[in-house]
């Protein structure tokens, strides 16, 4: 049961391929916020060392970040040791569109920083309207939410799926 990096690389891509040729925009969104992971945790730690009040909202990025990645990663929710209450919570976002509510909201928390003082926060703002307005145009076209069909073990069908399937469940 021997996996590559090559063959990790091209699962991803090929998942990635397959989500982009279904043309549903609540998988765009949930890429574009996945994405935006990557930029709350680095924007949000690249800000903290303003000498202001972008301090708090550096803080409240690095927050969202984190949330998002329970929102649009929801396997880490069973592994994890989190609350009830949160994991409700989360679990409230599984549709269209409370999911853009929920991204519009993050991005006029970050649009707000930008009256205090404009910096590299406006990409997060930027980002989350734009996976909120993917949502948006999922629920408006009336098209089923979706979740990514990636799969980094490779195909399930396959004999190495099936192993690493049972170990994640023996693990769980």
């Amino acid at each position: 049961m021997a996996f590559s990096v090559g063959s990790i690389f091209s699962n991803i891509f090929g998942g990635l391929s397959e989500d982009f040729k279904k043309k549903n925009f609540s998988l765009y969104g949930q890429w574009i916020s996945i994405l935006t992971i990557f930029l709350c945790l680095a924007l949000g730690v690249a800000n903290i060392f303003h000498a202001s009040i972008v301090i708090v909202f550096s803080i409240i990025c690095i927050v969202q970040g984190l949330v998002v990645v329970f929102v649009e990663i929801p396997f880490l929710l069973k592994i994890c040791p989190l609350t009830d209450t949160f994991t409700n919570f989360i679990r409230n976002f599984d549709a269209n569109w409370p999911r853009c509510g929920f991204y519009l909201l993050m991005a006029v928390i970050q649009w707000v920083s930008c009256t205090i003082m404009v910096t590299s926060l406006i990409v997060v703002a930027i980002f989350f309207t734009i996976s909120s307005g993917c949502y948006a145009l999922a629920a408006i076209t009336h098209q089923e939410y979706l979740k990514s069909s990636i799969n980094v073990t490779g195909p399930s069908d396959s004999l190495e799926g099936q192993v690493g399937a049972n170990i994640v469940r023996n693990v769980l």
